[in-house]
């Protein structure tokens, strides 16, 4: 995907979260998410802040958080989300369109964010949001050449994941297939689409120190 494709998913996917968000119920904007300690109204006020965000506002949560990145995260996020939810939305639409993305970040972090963060909404809530096949497939090469914060080679060394969905592959040994989605997650430490693969590598994935760790890191 060109950078416009990205955006144009970015915009469609924020967009579809917005309208999903609300549409819940007081009691579901507080529910669990598949991010230990985090909220749906901290998740859903995570993802837009992408497009709120400068170097000032990094720093802050950096300070914060002592520079530790997923405390920054964490405390940032709770602090969004303790807004009433009609203004989490109104930043949905008020900045529908907008390409801001935080500094030190790629045009696909934001499409990342939105893509498994919509799924740490959705699936706790037993709801259902398919993520466009094209759009994890860019957003897991993404993940894939980062070092941090997924540890994705490492965690998943001696492995080869395969999309059953749409050409995908990376790493090398037995195989993991399932759909580019389930995969997303897995990359970004997910367990909870484990259950849609498969494949010989899949007891080698439930060994492997890590691999699939319960608690899943920030995108």
């Amino acid at each position: 995907m060109d950078r416009d494709a990205v955006w144009d998913a970015v915009h469609r996917e924020r967009s579809a979260l917005a309208d999903l968000l609300e549409t819940l119920s007081p009691q579901e904007w507080d529910h669990p998410t598949l991010c230990p300690g985090w909220a749906v109204r901290d998740v859903a006020a995570h993802v837009i802040s992408s497009a709120q965000y400068g170097p000032a506002d990094l720093v802050r949560a950096l300070w914060r958080g002592r520079g530790d990145f997923d405390r920054a995260m964490r405390l940032d996020a709770r602090d969004r989300g303790r807004r009433p939810a009609a203004e989490i939305v109104a930043d949905y639409r008020r900045l529908d369109g907008s390409r801001r993305h935080p500094p030190g970040t790629s045009v696909r972090e934001p499409l990342l964010d939105v893509l498994v963060h919509t799924q740490d909404i959705v699936l706790p809530l037993g709801r259902r949001h398919a993520m466009p096949p094209e759009a994890a497939r860019a957003a897991a090469e993404r993940v894939w050449s980062m070092p941090f914060p997924f540890r994705a080679r490492r965690r998943l060394r001696g492995l080869t994941m395969v999309a059953t969905d749409v050409a995908w592959r990376a790493g090398e040994g037995p195989e993991v297939r399932g759909s580019m989605e389930a995969l997303l997650l897995l990359l970004t430490g997910r367990t909870a689409a484990l259950d849609r693969l498969e494949g010989p590598g899949l007891p080698l994935l439930a060994a492997t120190p890590g691999a699939a760790p319960g608690a899943a890191r920030d995108a």
